[in-house]
């Protein structure tokens, strides 16, 4: 819902609210795709920690608050499958996705610049700068979390 209503939002703000059927018709297989994609990661997790793909949510939501860990046993192994599997993922694509986005980004800001449209240059890099200064942050919490909830089920 949230990829529909921004995807809306945005286009219907770019190009006038009698925009709406064709922001509608460009924002919903958008929001169906993103839909199919968390989808698929929940079953996916779930399937590495041997947890149902209902508990993935829960998971994710007891790391991110700082949460105890489980006292049930098969809670335990569930998390701790959990947290390996994410930290690794989280730590495989970390040295290629920064420069790529990076380059997505500061490249686009540079086409820009190049074609003599200095606001949309303008606009493209402060973008990425805050986008990619907000993902470090956010990569970082989550791993520092990660890490905090494997000593909480080791300790």
């Amino acid at each position: 819902m949230i990829a529909l209503v921004v995807g809306a939002g945005v286009r219907l703000g770019l190009h006038g609210l009698s925009a709406w059927p064709s922001a509608l018709v460009g924002t919903v297989p958008a929001a169906a795709c993103i839909v199919w994609l968390v989808r698929r990661r929940r079953v996916r997790d779930a399937g590495r920690a041997g947890a149902e793909p209902e508990d993935v949510p829960a998971m994710e939501r007891q790391i991110l608050k700082g949460g105890p860990a489980p006292r049930d046993p098969e809670r335990r192994r569930a998390m701790a499958a959990f947290v390996d599997s994410r930290q690794e993922r989280l730590r495989r694509h970390r040295w290629w996705a920064f420069p790529v986005l990076a380059l997505i980004f500061f490249g686009t800001s540079a086409l820009w610049y190049i074609s003599g449209s200095v606001g949309a240059g303008t606009m493209m890099l402060v973008l990425g700068a805050v986008f990619l200064t907000w993902l470090a942050w956010y990569n970082a919490r989550f791993d520092r979390r990660l890490s905090q909830m494997r000593g909480r089920l080791q300790g």
